[in-house]
């Protein structure tokens, strides 16, 4: 086997900030904006082996994805893979197409093959709906994805804005509550009404006359009531799966409500949640939120926690394979 010896990849966890079009009546459907954050992440280390060995956390599921990917890619030989982090699973937070592509980048190092981000996400079923994880993946910062189209394995990227160094994002995460995902995910999508066309327009107008250029001259209060407005009514058309809220766990909008009270800007949820998200200016800021959230009797039982937005996408070192390796 050509390549080093061992590769470590690390993916940073994103924030789905939102579809765009829903109805899909002008031929593409979904879309997005999304977020790579800091402080939570997918981190593999693939090894060289005789067999096929995956260790760590989330093994079983990543263990589909090698044996998968071997098959696919056509590999040859044995590697250990070891899951050393991964963000929490079924959180909205991107776990699933984080670790599937973290495991994918380390294999195609390993073996001298060129990247193929997009490609190995369809090899393995991710990306279906939104194309923030493969571009997020790439770049980092905040994307918006096309949509997929009738044509499309996988939906483009189409714009990409670094996300304002100062800012901040307060995550407000609920252990004790799943997000809906996998099959139940694709069950709810067929029991939903079709999506206002009107509804899709306002939430495309959101995103390209106030989010986008809010974000590019750098004025948090546009830019978070834009992604406010938005999550308004993703959350009302959503709100019959989950319960009839606009969140899939009230103790995270009771909250992120208390949180607004107090200077916070903007809420919403990411993807499916349960996590919800809002927003502070400063570090300075972000540091006062969460102390005074986690010592509130609503915080408890509750993960709140600050981030940063980052502009960088997967980092992927190697170590060089023994100069008396036997090939």
């Amino acid at each position: 086997m050509s390549g080093p010896s061992s590769v470590t990849v690390t993916v940073p966890a994103r924030l789905h900030f939102g579809f765009l079009d829903l109805n899909g009546d002008l031929g593409r459907r979904f879309g997005g904006i999304g977020l790579a954050i800091s402080g939570l992440r997918t981190r593999i280390s693939a090894t060289r082996a005789r067999d096929i060995a995956v260790s760590g956390a989330d093994a079983a599921r990543a263990r589909s994805y090698v044996e998968l990917l071997h098959r696919k890619l056509g590999l040859a030989g044995g590697v250990h893979v070891h899951v050393e982090e991964v963000a929490p699973a079924h959180a909205g937070l991107g776990s699933g197409t984080q670790l599937a592509l973290a495991i994918a980048a380390g294999l195609r190092r390993m073996h001298g093959l060129p990247l193929d981000v997009r490609g190995d996400a369809v090899r393995v079923g991710r990306g279906a709906r939104s194309g923030l994880g493969i571009g997020l993946f790439d770049t980092g910062g905040v994307i918006v994805d096309g949509g997929r189209g009738a044509s499309s394995d996988a939906a483009p990227v189409i714009c990409r804005l670094p996300f304002p160094q100062d800012w901040r994002i307060l995550l407000v995460l609920d252990p004790a509550c799943t997000g809906v995902h996998g099959d139940d995910e694709n069950a709810a999508f067929a029991r939903l009404p079709p999506f206002a066309p009107d509804a899709a327009a306002q939430i495309c107008r959101l995103v390209l006359m106030q989010a986008l250029p809010a974000l590019a001259e750098a004025d948090l209060p546009e830019f978070s009531t834009a992604i406010s407005k938005m999550q308004q009514r993703l959350g009302t058309y959503f709100a019959p799966l989950q319960g009839g809220y606009a969140f899939a766990s009230r103790a995270v909008a009771d909250m992120l409500d208390l949180l607004q009270q107090e200077g916070a800007l903007g809420r919403g949820q990411s993807s499916w949640g349960p996590t919800g998200f809002t927003f502070v200016p400063t570090a300075a800021d972000a540091e006062r939120l969460v102390q005074f959230a986690r010592s509130h009797p609503l915080g408890r039982g509750l993960d709140i926690r600050a981030c940063k937005g980052l502009n960088r996408g997967a980092e992927i070192s190697t170590e060089p394979a023994p100069a008396t390796a036997v090939r």
